[in-house]
Parts: structure tokens; C-alpha cells; sequence
């Protein structure tokens, strides 16, 4: 790596505002993974521990039962947060990193 390119990623790695913009992103990374873990690992403890409760049909007559819609709605979660994550890692993370990369640069 050139002298300038070592500068300059010093002045970033320095910055407090990166500092700041690094654990306000690895803060949020960690609750939504610690989120979409207890939603999954806690359907994988359901099928284990508990298979007579996921097996109860939704209605008389019904083929499908619980443990369906709990699957679904995993699958579901699993969007939404990604979704969530995204949008504001494309905003808020992306801007900061930009504002920051503009000062470095002066």
C-alpha cells in the first residue's frame, strides 16, 4: 500500500465519527442476528421439543396444522428484518460512511 493510501486510511480509522458509525452498525448487526436466531433456532427447538403441539391441526377437518404457519412466519420474519437492515444500511450507514469518507479526503 502507497504512503498515501496508508494516510488516508488512518485519517478514516481515526476518525471518531467511524468509530462511532462501527459500533452503531455492529450494535444493530448484533440484535437482528440475535433476533432472527430466536425466531429460527426457536422453531428448530419447537419441532424437537414439542412436535404433539406443532402437529395440532388449525380446524376441524383441516390438513394443515400449527406447525405450518410457524414455518411461514419464520420465513417471513427472516424478509422483513433483512428488509429493515437494508434499508437502513442504504441510508443512514451509507450516508455516514460517505460524510466521513469526504472528510478523510480534505
Amino acid at each position: 500500500m502507497s504512503q498515501l493510501h496508508s494516510e488516508h486510511y488512518e485519517r478514516i480509522r481515526s476518525n471518531p465519527r467511524f468509530q462511532s458509525l462501527v459500533a452503531k452498525r455492529n450494535g444493530y448487526a448484533f440484535i437482528m442476528t440475535a433476533l432472527m436466531m430466536f425466531a429460527y433456532y426457536g422453531y428448530i427447538l419447537l419441532i424437537a421439543f414439542d412436535k404433539e403441539g406443532l402437529a395440532v391441526k388449525l380446524g376441524e377437518g383441516m390438513v394443515t396444522s400449527v406447525g405450518i404457519p410457524l414455518g411461514l412466519g419464520v420465513i417471513v420474519f427472516t424478509i422483513i428484518i433483512t428488509a429493515i437492515y437494508v434499508k437502513r444500511a442504504n441510508t443512514e450507514f451509507d450516508a455516514e460512511a460517505a460524510e466521513i469518507l469526504k472528510e478523510a479526503q480534505k
